[in-house]
């Protein structure tokens, strides 16, 4: 049976995350110590907080090697928001931080000199890429899903992009690859829509 691994390295959603899953009939077991990655097949990172603060409390918990380590060897990872952007380079949420570089680009903040409400927080649409249909199976293009964030990726590569969300700008709300998918929203806040796109990532990221 699949093993399912949610990153605890303190955020505050974890339960949610985990209780979203349990509505899918799947297991998800808390992933706290470096030794709790040999015994998980899909690795789970949801997040909230700041970009610098979440690097050095990973670091602390001795979380950041392992977590790279399991990135590089390109095992089945889902990022849910901040475990969305830790993916790239680096953030202007919090200089001279090093992110984990797996996609190449640079979290920026929403223009604080426009009329948006900062942080980006509600009910929004993704776009989906025709291309990664397995990953939004069932689900209408777009499909309204739930956000709360104040810093988006400026993503290099657009290949990867699984989708994109207008707000302001137009920035890509989420990417996948092999073994790889990851969103800004919250699968686990937005209902029957996320739980299906749960479904579907599990499927895809655990195929063989």
């Amino acid at each position: 049976m699949m093993k399912l691994g949610v990153l605890d390295y303190g955020a505050g959603n974890l339960r949610s995350v985990q209780n979203a899953f349990e509505g899918i009939q799947t297991h998800a077991q808390l992933v706290s110590k470096p030794a709790d990655f040999d015994g998980i097949d899909l690795l789970v990172f949801p997040g909230q907080g700041a970009f610098g603060d979440s690097v050095r409390i990973l670091k602390e918990r001795s979380l950041w090697q392992p977590l790279k380590d399991w990135l590089a060897a390109r095992k089945p990872y889902l990022g849910i928001c901040l475990g969305y952007q830790l993916l790239f380079e680096s953030s202007e949420e919090s200089p001279g931080v090093e992110g984990l570089g797996v996609a190449k680009g640079f979290v920026r903040k929403f223009d604080a000199t426009s009329d948006l409400k900062i942080p980006h927080m509600g009910w929004n649409v993704a776009h989906w890429a025709p291309e990664h249909n397995a990953v939004w199976s069932g689900l209408p293009n777009p499909t309204h899903v739930y956000f709360v964030h104040s810093y988006y990726p400026e993503v290099n590569d657009t290949s990867l992009a699984l989708c994109r969300t207008d707000y302001g700008t137009s920035f890509i709300s989420g990417i996948a690859r092999d073994n790889l998918i990851a969103v800004q929203f919250h699968p686990e806040k937005s209902q029957e829509a996320g739980l299906t796109l749960l479904r579907n990532a599990v499927q895809v990221l655990t195929k063989a």
